[in-house]
């Protein structure tokens, strides 16, 4: 931040007096004294302007100074749902509670794209406001970014388009439609507090040490002992009557294809790792969550259509099913 180093007005003043008093000219004309005072004047003014604007600025503390991808000068933005009383009463607001509305209830409010079971909070843990859970803070303001999955850039409504079709096993969005600017509006009134294009602290999930290779033996017996309980002997999940879930389903057709993200070993023992068992996060080791990622993301599940034409580029991770 520029600060403004302008001598003290009294001090100018006095200096441009003495150097007048130095002067060897003993006959001053009117004119000049009138030019001098104009002078005067305005340094004073200038002065004066600089202190309102370094008063005006913001203190460090209360900018995104240093909070730029990449910086060491301060912490990145954390992750924090903001008071839902904050939510406009108005046209924009009526999205954005839209937009909540879908992310908690998707299979009911959005039949037709939902080929499962599942809500977007499935995954995107607290509203899709929880650090470490996929969250979508400052999202609309990443995107549009280059995807390798896709290879090729990607909008935010693309991005949201791609989990209807892989992690819902369902269909897409029309991209102009109101539900899909709902979603966006939601995911923008997340991000209201934020400072534009930086990716938050917490964002995506936990990292894994993706050396480990998964032992599925110890994984099916880890499941069966910390899973099971509530996702089912096979992955199936618990449901309420009216066909909702209790716990979701992590395999089987009532879950996530297998062109979704969760269907990756690393990536599902990612979630895992920072989230599972439920309430009991970070309590596995890497080893573990990798044995528990590698058995169940391997369970019978929904095939995604065309999922050969994912990385064209020929980068694809190594956890990517085929």
């Amino acid at each position: 931040m520029k600060s403004f180093s302008l001598a003290k007005p009294s001090l100018l003043i006095l200096a441009i007096l003495a150097a007048s008093a130095c002067s060897n000219e003993q006959n001053i004309q009117a004119v000049d004294r009138v030019e001098e005072a104009a002078a005067i004047a305005r340094v004073q003014g200038l002065e004066a302007r600089a202190e309102q604007l370094k008063n005006d600025m913001p203190a460090a503390t209360e900018v995104s100074a240093g909070v730029a991808t990449g910086s060491t000068a301060g912490a990145k933005p954390t992750i924090q749902m903001p008071d839902e009383s904050t939510i406009p009463d108005d046209e924009y607001g009526a999205a954005v509670r839209r937009g909540l509305q879908i992310a908690n209830h998707t299979y009911k409010e959005l039949p037709d794209n939902v080929g499962n079971q599942l809500n977007c909070t499935s995954c995107h843990l607290a509203n899709g406001s929880e650090a470490f859970a996929a969250p979508w803070q400052n999202m609309p303001s990443i995107y549009p970014i280059y995807r390798t999955r896709a290879g090729r850039i990607n909008t935010i409504q693309e991005r949201i388009n791609g989990c209807f079709e892989r992690s819902m096993n369902g269909t897409a969005l029309d991209l102009g439609s109101d539900d899909m600017n709902a979603m966006v509006s939601y995911m923008a009134w997340l991000s209201k507090d934020m400072p534009y294009g930086v990716s938050p602290e917490g964002r995506g999930f936990v990292k894994v040490d993706k050396s480990l290779e998964p032992d599925t033996v110890n994984g099916e017996k880890l499941f069966a002992e910390k899973c099971s309980v509530c996702h089912g002997v096979d992955g199936e999940g618990q449901y309420n009557d009216d066909g909702t879930y209790v716990f979701p389903a992590v395999a089987g057709d009532k879950s996530f294809n297998d062109g979704a993200g969760m269907a990756r070993t690393y990536t599902a023992a990612s979630f895992i790792k920072g989230k599972m068992p439920f309430g009991q996060g970070n309590t596995l080791t890497d080893q573990e969550a990798v044995d528990i990622a590698g058995y169940f993301t391997h369970l019978p599940r929904p095939v995604k259509a065309n999922k050969d034409k994912d990385w064209p580029n020929g980068d694809a991770p190594k956890d990517v099913r085929r």
